[in-house]
């Protein structure tokens, strides 16, 4: 009899139980329980409901008790850089706090006086985003870091809620932008800048490591199937890398979802001149790899006009809508600041559009377009970027996430790029939290079979770039970056 494994994946507007098991070498996969997301304001600040989540999850296993399974392997992704504050007698001192409140606005500036920002980049590797844990924590209620007995990521405190068992999983440790690249520990001297300890964080674990059973209390109140805890590469990202097929031989990853996360998995880290002026970061994956990635900000755009059009469309809708629009009407630098969390994205949209005097797009379709073929646009150029600093040319383009499904976006990026994309699987974050379950189970052997059973189990639709169509777009929407950039500046 084949185990039955449970991946817990939980993003910014969702979360899901997904069951999973090995049927003649194939992954087989089904949605157990799913549940809404999201961060409210509270006390001040935009906060997540992290007790929420843990409740779905206790509902959901109970369900997968009712559907007949005794016995699970359970393992749980989230997105990164946010953190719980527990006090001495393990409880959670308030709500946690969304990478998306504006409370760090200006913090890598006031932390960077004195501290530069080679120096944090030579020790860490990491991309400067000014919601990353290092500005959270210096920007954190130093009279509630003094009653902190742990600091744990989000993934993290779920597992500890679930099993009474706390770790630091880095996979999602290394986003903090406070882990050592060459030591492999959180460090001092980063540390010190933020008032909080080493002794603060939970021990550090690779992606794998056995956490332990659901604990009693909670089964037995909950009629929970018997649970084992496995952590998995708890940040989502790192997940959805080990979800990617592979395709290739040298190839790229997009992560696509609320944020685009694009890059290449390497053995060594890369963290020289050229890949710090261009923001790319060395966040830590599974089995010794490190993915070289840059974040965009991706379908976080469409999700807001999608919800701002009052959810009258789907996204497969908006795409087709987006389909009966010329592409390229205008150029839109996604990844500015200002879409980051606007208070309307349509009206910022339009805004942006109007101060560059371009073409302000006005209907859904219009709309959908703008954001689709921009980001098809900066996918391009950042491959062109990875082709410069690794020195090598990306000949393939892995997509995964729920922007694998956008036909009209994959084509657009293969065309403009010049590489094959490979789309799929979808649901990659999931699919990767299961694969480190099965591995460290034994049921794969390693990362390389898994992602053979990955490319035989699921439809990956090949996009080959349609020659001669959108001639010079690429260099012109180079030049409008970098004119963005200068513009920025001033």
């Amino acid at each position: 009899m084949t185990r039955t494994y449970v991946a817990v994946d939980i993003g910014a507007s969702s979360g899901r139980l997904m069951l999973a098991n090995l049927v003649d070498s194939k992954l087989v996969m089904k949605e157990a329980h799913r549940f809404k997301n999201g961060f409210i304001h509270d006390k001040g600040h935009d906060r997540w409901n992290v007790d929420g989540l843990i409740k779905e999850i206790l509902i959901g296993l109970s369900k997968i008790k009712k559907a007949g399974y005794q016995n699970v392997v359970l393992g749980i992704d989230t997105w990164a850089v946010d953190y719980v504050l527990v006090d001495e007698q393990g409880e959670k001192i308030q709500d946690p706090i969304s990478y998306r409140d504006t409370r760090t606005q200006g913090s890598i500036e006031r932390l960077t006086t004195d501290l530069s920002k080679e120096y944090i980049y030579q020790k860490t590797g990491i991309q400067f985003l000014d919601f990353n844990t290092l500005y959270q924590l210096f920007e954190e209620d130093k009279d509630l870091l003094a009653k902190t007995a742990r600091i744990m990521m989000i993934p993290d405190y779920i597992g500890y809620a679930l099993t009474g068992k706390a770790v630091t999983e880095v996979t999602n440790a290394s986003t903090t932008q406070m882990l050592s690249l060459r030591e492999g520990l959180f460090d001092d001297h980063l540390l010190e800048k933020v008032n909080v300890k080493q002794s603060q964080f939970p021990k550090l674990v690779e992606a794998g490591t056995i956490l332990g059973e659901v604990k009693s209390e909670l089964s037995e109140k909950y009629d929970l199937p018997k649970t084992e805890v496995i952590t998995v590469a708890t940040h989502d990202t790192a997940s959805a890398v080990i979800g990617a097929p592979g395709i290739g031989q040298k190839w790229a990853y997009l992560s696509s979802g609320t944020w685009s996360l694009i890059g290449a998995e390497l053995n060594i880290p890369e963290n020289g001149e050229v890949a710090f002026k261009q923001n790319y970061t060395n966040e830590w994956g599974a089995y010794g790899t490190y993915r070289f990635l840059k974040n965009i900000m991706g379908l976080w755009l469409i999700q807001n006009i999608k919800q701002e059009l009052g959810d009258q469309y789907s996204f497969a809708e908006l795409a087709k809508l987006a389909e009966e629009e010329p592409p390229f009407q205008q150029l839109i630098d996604v990844n500015d600041e200002r879409f980051q969390n606007p208070s309307n994205m349509i009206e910022e949209i339009k805004k942006y559009c109007q101060e560059t005097k371009q073409k302000v797009p006005q209907t859904p379709g219009e709309l959908s377009m703008a954001v689709y073929s921009n980001l098809s646009l900066y996918y391009a150029n950042e491959l062109s970027i990875l082709d410069h600093i690794l020195g090598y040319h990306i000949d393939s383009l892995n997509i995964v996430g729920g922007g694998s499904n956008v036909e009209l976006m994959n084509q657009l990026t293969a065309t403009i790029s010049g590489v094959n994309v490979y789309a799929g699987p979808s649901e990659a974050t999931a699919i990767g939290n299961i694969m480190v379950q099965m591995i460290t189970k034994g049921d794969i052997l390693n990362v390389y079979l898994a992602r053979r059973i990955i490319a035989n189990s699921f439809n990956i639709k090949e996009f080959r770039p349609e020659n001669d169509k959108y001639p010079e777009i690429l260099q012109v929407y180079q030049r409008f970056l970098k004119s963005s950039f200068e513009r920025r500046k001033r």
